[in-house]
């Protein structure tokens, strides 16, 4: 089964970053796209060290999906304990968008805001640039297994983008064996077009029981396509 989620529209190396003054305080969020706890903590050194004179570099990151609390992290850099770095998570996993780090630099501008003011001060920081955040979506494809005759391959392969499909991998013996990566909900539609490839010459769909993680979903007499679940191959290929 696919997974999909939205992460940050920025290139590795590329920032998202807003501003704002709070009782002349200056707070200023840098956003990044982290798929790992390893990304995230390279990303926050670089702020930083961007911003070393900076009374706060308060951080907090989520590198899975949105919601998901294995891949997390959070700091209040010298400000009082639960005002920035919870508060921050907080936000990143409510937010909807995964894969995401965030840090918000603060320059103290001599009035203190009390617990409730640095709490709602780093929060709304991470909502303002989530607000403005480019964002595009991130599939974890299923994987499928197609197994056709010769004849059939060229035709085959043409019909791939049509499905958002790619070839992950490729057996040619007595019948040529793929296994594609594409989006769930294109399964039904490629089944379809397969069916027809092989000029209907086909028993019908059928469900096998399951068996050491893999589900057949149809049989064909020239063509049989199963579903592989992703937990047995380990899929991390995204689609854009």
């Amino acid at each position: 089964m696919s997974v999909s989620y939205f992460i940050p529209d920025l290139a590795p190396e590329d920032l998202h970053r807003c501003e704002e003054i709070v009782r002349r305080s200056r707070f200023i969020v840098s956003l990044a796209h982290t798929p790992t706890p390893e990304a995230a903590k390279s990303f926050i050194e670089r702020i930083k060290q961007e911003f070393p004179d900076a009374t706060h570099n308060c951080w907090a990151y989520a590198a899975g999906a949105p919601g998901q609390t294995s891949k997390v992290g959070y700091s209040d850099d010298g400000e009082p304990h639960g005002t920035a770095g919870r508060p921050m998570l907080t936000m990143l996993l409510h937010g909807g968008v995964g894969e995401l780090s965030a840090v918000v630099t603060r320059y103290f501008g001599g009035i203190k805001l009390g617990t409730g003011g640095l709490v709602r001060a780093y929060q709304g920081m991470v909502k303002l640039g989530l607000e403005t955040l480019p964002t595009r979506e991130h599939m974890i494809p299923a994987r499928v297994e197609v197994v056709l005759d010769y004849p059939h391959i060229t035709v085959f392969r043409r019909l791939l983008p049509d499905y958002r499909a790619t070839v992950a991998s490729e057996n040619f013996g007595v019948d040529a064996t793929y296994e594609l990566l594409l989006p769930d909900q294109n399964i039904p539609a490629l089944e379809t077009a397969l069916t027809e490839l092989t000029d209907g010459a086909s028993h019908g769909l059928m469900t096998a029981p399951c068996h050491r993680k893999h589900r057949s979903m149809s049989f064909f007499e020239n063509i049989s396509l199963q579903m592989v679940s992703s937990s047995s191959k380990g899929c991390g290929q995204g689609f854009r």
